[in-house]
Parts: C-alpha cells; sequence; structure tokens
C-alpha cells in the first residue's frame, strides 16, 4: 500500500499546496480550506464542547477518479493535522462504496487490525488490511526523507497492506458492511447480496433478489445487455443479525430478509399516497435509494428508507410514521441513525446529508411530528392521509458556514471525555474536501427540546482537500500501541476470534 499517484489531480482547486512555492489565494472566511499544515479554525462559540484529549483519527476516502486515498486526522483541543497515509488507484472504475470491520480483538505480542473493503463498478471487491494504531516511531523515521519532496505530509505505515479481491457478483458493487468481524455482507447490480467469511474469504451463500420485469423498456434486440434497471440499491442488517432490509432498482418496494434461513420474510409495498408525500411522481422510479435501522423513543425499532429528495420513517409494524424533509427541497444523499441514549443506546436522531452542504439531524418521536399544512383550494378530506413531517433540530455546514457543495457520505465517532459525550462528524463533499464538525451531545439534545426552528450546532474544526471527486466516507478511531508491540511486516495476519467465528456461523 505504498503506491502513490504521479499524475496530477483532475480538480485542483482544493489542492493543499505548500505555503513556500506559491502565494495562498486570498478568500473569504466561509470558504476556506485548510491545507496539510493549515488548519481552518473558527472562533470556538460558547456552547461547543471541547476534547481535551489529543486523539488520531484514520479516514478513507473513496472517489470517482478511481482513488482511495488514506489520511490520518489528529485532532486536538484547538486544531487539526492531517497527513497521507495510502493513496492508489484501487480499481478501474469509480469506487461506489467501502466498508471498516471492528478492530480485531488483542493478541499479546501483536497489534490490532481492520480490514477495509472497497466496492466498484468493476464487479470487484477489494480487501485491504489496516493497522488499528497510529503510525509508530519507525514510520515516522522513515518517512522524514520525504519531508522535502512531497507538498504535504506523508506518513506510511508497514501495517497497512493488500489482501487480495474477491470476485462474488457479475455486476457492479453497490453496498458493503460488516456486520460482525467475522462475515462481510456485499450487494451488486446482479440482484444478490453475497456472505462472505472473513476468516478465509469464502463465499458462505447468496441471497437472490428478484430482478424486476421491464416497464417502460425498449423489448427485443433494441434492448442493451442488462440493459433493465436491476440490481440492490442499499441494505442495513438489524442489531441482532437475524434480519435485513433491502431495496432494489426498478422496485416500489422494500424486502425484509431472514438471515437465519437466508430466505425472504417479507414484501412491503411503497403505495401511491406514500410515493406522492416523498416526492415520487408518476414519471419517477418510486425506488428507495438507502435504508437505516434505528431505536424509536419507546424502545422499539425503526427504520428509515431514503428516496430522491425525502425519507421515509417506519415503524416496527411496517407503516409509515412520518417523512423528514418537509418544505426543504434539495436531494438526499446519505442517512444515518445518531443514538440520543448513553453508551449508543435509547432513541436515535436521525442524521441525512443533502444536496445542499449540510448534515440535517430530525426527531422522529411522536410529540415531535409536525402535520402537514392544507394547501390553498385543498379540501379538507385531502390532508388526512397526508404523512407528518419530523421536527428538525440542528443542523452543520450549509452555504452560511461556507460549505455549498453536496455532501456525498458521511461518518460519525462517538467519544467521552470527562463524563460528556461528543460527536466528531466527517463529511465527504464532491468537491473534494473532507470536513470535521465537533458536536457536543448535550448541545444536540438541547437543540432537540426547543421548539421549532434550526440550530446551527457544532463547530468546523478543519476541512482537507483530497484532490479528487468524492463518492464514499469511512473512519474509525486508532487505539493506542501496546506498550512493547512496535509495527512489524509480520503484525497480526491471523486476528481472528476462532470461537466468535464459531459462535457466528451456527447462527447463520
Amino acid at each position: 500500500m505504498a503506491k502513490r499517484k504521479r499524475n496530477d489531480p483532475t480538480n485542483g482547486t482544493s489542492e493543499a499546496k505548500p505555503a513556500s512555492t506559491k502565494k495562498p489565494r486570498a478568500e473569504s472566511p466561509s470558504t476556506t480550506t485548510s491545507t496539510a499544515t493549515e488548519v481552518y479554525d473558527r472562533k470556538k462559540p460558547a456552547d461547543a464542547v471541547a476534547d481535551t484529549e489529543t486523539f488520531t483519527i484514520q479516514i478513507v476516502a473513496g472517489s470517482y477518479d478511481r482513488i482511495l486515498h488514506g489520511i490520518t486526522a489528529v485532532v486536538g483541543p484547538e486544531t487539526v493535522s492531517f497527513a497521507d497515509t495510502f493513496l492508489f488507484n484501487a480499481h478501474i472504475s469509480a469506487i461506489r462504496a467501502l466498508s471498516l470491520s471492528p478492530i480485531s480483538p488483542p493478541i499479546p505480542g501483536q497489534g490490532q487490525k481492520v480490514f477495509l473493503v472497497s466496492g466498484s463498478t468493476d464487479e470487484k471487491i477489494n480487501v485491504y488490511s489496516l493497522s488499528a494504531h497510529p503510525p509508530g516511531a519507525r514510520d515516522k523515521e522513515a518517512q522524514s526523507d520525504l519531508l522535502g519532496l512531497t507538498p504535504r505530509p506523508v506518513l506510511e505505515s508497514k501495517g497497512n497492506r493488500e489482501v487480495g479481491a474477491l470476485h462474488h457478483h457479475e455486476g457492479g458493487i453497490t453496498s458493503l458492511t460488516f456486520p460482525s468481524r467475522g462475515k462481510l455482507l456485499s450487494a451488486g447490480e446482479d440482484s444478490c447480496i453475497a456472505v462472505t467469511r472473513t476468516r478465509d474469504w469464502s463465499l458462505l451463500s447468496k441471497i437472490k433478489a428478484p430482478v424486476p420485469a421491464a416497464v417502460g423498456r425498449p423489448s427485443g434486440d433494441t434492448a442493451a445487455y442488462r440493459g433493465t434497471p436491476s440490481g440492490v440499491n442499499h441494505f442495513a442488517v438489524h442489531d441482532s443479525l437475524k434480519t435485513m432490509i433491502s431495496v432494489s432498482k426498478g422496485e416500489k418496494c422494500m424486502r425484509l430478509w431472514n438471515l437465519v434461513t437466508g430466505k425472504k420474510a417479507g414484501v412491503l409495498n411503497f403505495d401511491r399516497t406514500l410515493l406522492r408525500d416523498v416526492g415520487e411522481g408518476k414519471y419517477s422510479s418510486g425506488e428507495g435509494r438507502k435504508v437505516a435501522w434505528g431505536k424509536s423513543e419507546g424502545g422499539g425499532d425503526e427504520f428509515a428508507v431514503a428516496f430522491d429528495r425525502d425519507v421515509a420513517v417506519f415503524g416496527e409494524d411496517a407503516v409509515a410514521r412520518c417523512r423528514l424533509m418537509g418544505d426543504i427541497k434539495t436531494k438526499v444523499h446519505e442517512i444515518s441513525y445518531v443514538s440520543a441514549g448513553a453508551d449508543g443506546k435509547g432513541p436515535s436522531l436521525l442524521a441525512v446529508s443533502t444536496d445542499d452542504g449540510r448534515v440535517l439531524f430530525f426527531s422522529t418521536r411522536p410529540e415531535d411530528l409536525v402535520q402537514p399544512k392544507k394547501a390553498e383550494g385543498e379540501k379538507e378530506d385531502d390532508d388526512e392521509d397526508r404523512l407528518p413531517s419530523a421536527k428538525l433540530v440542528a443542523a452543520v455546514g450549509g452555504r452560511e458556514a461556507g460549505v455549498t457543495s453536496r455532501i456525498k457520505d458521511f461518518t460519525i465517532i462517538r467519544r467521552t471525555t470527562g463524563g460528556e459525550e461528543t460527536l466528531y462528524v466527517i463529511g465527504g463533499s464532491s468537491d473534494g474536501n473532507i470536513r470535521i464538525w465537533r458536536v457536543g451531545k448535550a448541545e444536540l439534545l438541547e437543540a432537540a427540546r426547543k421548539g421549532k426552528g434550526t440550530k446551527e450546532v457544532g463547530r468546523l474544526l478543519a476541512t482537507y482537500g483530497t484532490q479528487n471527486r468524492i463518492t464514499c466516507v469511512e473512519a474509525f478511531e486508532m487505539i493506542p500501541r501496546p506498550e512493547g508491540v512496535e509495527e512489524s511486516e509480520d503484525e497480526g495476519e491471523d486476528w481472528e476470534d476462532e470461537e466468535s467465528d464459531e459462535d457466528e456461523d451456527e447462527e447463520d
């Protein structure tokens, strides 16, 4: 993983250049982009929560330009410093999905590892092994000779290496996830969800989704090979690891799967009223783009289905409870539930990244739902079956904060320091910038308890230009290296817990 891209980036507008060679262009404070040696730091608001400890985040970004970019961000109380850990052409076409496994269990005398997988439209899944520890002293000494040769800091780790490639699909890869250390689930345009065992990377089974019939498409010889829309758009595994929901191309429905038997458990069709409320008109596809599981206020489960411009939230009874966007007219890119309770438990807020450069936080509690307003000339009975809207409680980013490009993907890291929990929102934009926001959980909950009105929460810590059009982002907090353990070439190759694998095999 020591290869580096030599050709110049195609979108060099966000390139981080050394201050000694070129004079930086004057920019307004709201659009300043930090380089590897320069941090964009705003004045700290009074209600922001500062983390007094310094820690390291490993960020991985995939792009339209086939580049897989690894970055370490050392986050301090007031500043963030970045360094490139790896940068290379991972695929022959655009990268569409990334996923990180949980950190391996500790083994005496060995470092801990994390598996990284990337999926692309080239039908291949690349597997990498990343060190869970920040680069050690040996890595820093080895890179000292490059300090004057590269425009940005480079800090490669010998523990990062390529494992291999998986060819389990006959179409482009659309979604990847590690429900546990021992299993990898992948979905593709071949309408299959593959279950892979990470111990030997063997294919255990394939869950086949039905291929929808072609409607309003060319027939006969005029249709291209695989021309009809098909394939799994996205899927989400429940915390119990027993059920899964998925949405597919060309289908106005959502499917529920039993992971114990590997068979279909049910189908939830999207009726015309629901599609009308979420903005899916007569000429829209009506298919779900993203799905996510969450917790409701009563301790039960709920799930969300994202469409092109809105999100519908369903309860345990599979009945639509509300929609999110309300009067907000923008495109939805990614959704994720953020637990509002301690230790990741309790009711959740639903976070949504949008086309206008914001990450919005919604409350889906029954008391926070807003009934739809009656339009002029509309009958009283017309709005009885309309879905209420969830309350928008907070937001980060946006034009007022200097973020104008769409946020294609984001991930949230939770940290607890001194009894205070802090959320770090890491978003990747199409302009090639990665932004890190710090949001105090108490601040977020206080905004949720207040009345109407959107509150700008958190603080933008730093912005880093990757020089590539980002499509997906993943990140994890690196853990300190155990004493007496140095980074070496033979670090923790076989780190899977045999007992956990046996238990998981029995469940599956």
